[in-house]
């Protein structure tokens, strides 16, 4: 794509089925044993485990018939992430250098920027590792057909439209800025929209596509919960990470809302005006669980014969409640007091939904038990 050698053994194998309507697919070759099918090749596979902590264990949950779209449509998403998250001091050349990316991973554009400058300033070295290999990321959409192709890049220029708004609002993440907000709870949804609920629409289409249909007239309310589904984990984000944000002079606690509670932007960077920010906090809280019952409903409408879809949906909401409520009683406003569900907790969790899944009503009783837990 852009003459740049190639690691031997890179490119995947595919091989060439046809099906007996007389359409021909493609499929990729597996190369290993493990319980989670290679996506791609090896190498893409491994960017995928080591820059996804929290998405790597449900993909392996996701059938094989999706699971490589799913997991490559991430690494696309995190590459554009990683671009518009680096510490440069130059907003346009991350504009320039994202929408560069974008085009060529669009079809638009053949030539991929150098992105060797902003790989060595990683502080992340699998992050930098991605922004080193981002041809041969690109590359494995040619795997996928054309249809497949169309589902991930239409929700690829979503995100990146988020992420571009994202940067043109805030400028680029350096330490000790001054504190940019949004102005409106509306402008949060959108960007809650644009980054995570497209997702929610995206991961849809592909179930609709590849594993289980439902009649027209509950597609919508399908599409509209998925969006919902994506939106609660992205709120979950936003309501965890207000210190690492402000200490890079983003805030997306809505400036309108805080106004209402007589505080600033910056009241925030003080832990001990949690009392007051409280309320407002709650509110937020509140708002990501009733998106979050939307995505328990979203799980509701799957086919009982689909575990596996269910298991890759149940473990983010499960964790996801855990995290509001660990959210309700810690302050979030500290810094030096992360709030997040711990490895061992994400393993149990695992472990209980394998059980509720084949023990009818588990499922539904395992979600309500969990809330609030």
């Amino acid at each position: 794509m852009n003459g740049k050698k190639r690691e031997k053994n890179t490119k995947p194998r595919i091989v060439q089925m046809t099906t007996p309507q007389g359409q021909e697919q493609r499929t990729i070759a597996h190369t290993r044993g493990d319980n989670l099918a290679v996506l791609i090749n090896e190498k893409i596979d491994a960017l995928l485990e080591s820059t996804s902590r929290s998405f790597y264990p449900t993909l392996k949950y996701l059938p094989k018939k999706i699971r490589g779209q799913i997991g490559l449509l991430y690494l696309l998403a995190r590459v554009a992430d990683t671009i518009a998250d680096s510490k440069h001091g130059e907003t346009e050349f991350l504009l320039k250098n994202l929408k560069q990316y974008n085009d060529v991973a669009q079809g638009k554009s053949k030539s991929l920027p150098d992105f060797t400058e902003l790989a060595d300033i990683q502080a992340n070295k699998n992050e930098a590792e991605l922004l080193r290999n981002v041809e041969d990321v690109v590359d494995g959409l040619q795997v996928y057909s054309s249809k497949d192709q169309e589902l991930m890049l239409e929700c690829l220029d979503v995100i990146v439209g988020g992420q571009i708004l994202d940067l043109e609002r805030f400028g680029t993440a350096n330490e000790g800025g001054n504190i940019s907000a949004l102005e409106t709870d509306e402008q949060m949804d959108d960007y809650a929209y644009r980054v995570a609920g497209s997702v929610g629409v995206f991961w849809s289409k592909m179930s609709l596509e590849h594993l289980f249909s439902l009649p027209q007239e509950k597609e919508k309310e399908f599409f509209e919960k998925g969006i919902r589904f994506g939106k609660s984990l992205q709120m979950i984000n936003i309501l965890r990470d207000i210190p690492e944000d402000l200490r890079f002079g983003r805030c997306y606690i809505p400036k309108q809302a805080l106004e209402r509670h007589k505080l600033t932007p910056e009241d925030l960077l003080d832990d001990e005006n949690i009392d007051a920010f409280r309320p407002l906090y709650d509110e937020y809280l509140e708002l990501t669980n009733q998106h979050l019952d939307a995505a328990i409903e979203y799980i509701s409408m799957l086919p009982d014969s689909q575990l596996r879809l269910k298991a890759s949906c149940m473990l983010p909401v499960l964790i996801g409640q855990r995290t509001v409520t660990l959210l309700r009683t810690g302050n979030v406003l500290n810094s030096e007091e992360r709030i997040k569900v711990t490895r061992d907790e994400i393993k149990s969790y695992a472990k209980k939904l394998l059980r509720a899944l084949i023990i009818p009503g588990g499922v539904n009783r395992l979600l309500k038990k969990n809330k609030g837990n």
